[in-house]
């Protein structure tokens, strides 16, 4: 949570943090960290999975016994923590993309700024729009 506020907000931290994600999704980095977070969706369905199974058995008895009641509170929680695990991990995935885009854009716009700009030849048709207003 404190990664995904710091690049949120412009810091001398952020251009750190952002230079240590960048390093680790060079080179085979982005292959292994789309691999971990797949296992983790793939545990975080089976955990779900689970956690349904559970319910079903409550529903058919009608009642839950204490050993499923530990059981599906224990699931929920691995659950939760991992949901929000992975939403973390998805946003600071993206927001460093977006940190990256913006910081090179503002670098295009600086250097077209620089450029001189050609002039503007008018037709006669654009000069007459021109001159009428």
């Amino acid at each position: 949570m404190a990664l995904v506020l710091v690049l949120l907000f412009n810091s001398p931290l952020r251009k750190l943090v952002i230079k240590i994600l960048d390093k680790i999704t060079e080179g085979k980095g982005h292959v292994v960290s789309k691999t971990v977070l797949g296992t983790l969706f793939v545990v975080f369905i089976s955990i779900t999975y689970n956690v349904t199974e559970i319910q079903k058995r409550s529903l058919e008895s009608g009642v839950l016994n204490p050993t499923d009641e530990v059981l599906m509170a224990n699931r929920v929680l691995e659950a939760s923590l991992l949901g929000f695990g992975i939403f973390l991990a998805l946003v600071t995935y993206r927001l460093n993309y977006y940190m990256k885009e913006l910081e090179s854009r503002r670098r295009k716009e600086a250097a077209g700024e620089m450029k001189p700009k050609p002039d503007l030849k008018l037709d006669d048709h654009q000069k007459k729009a021109i001159s009428s207003t």
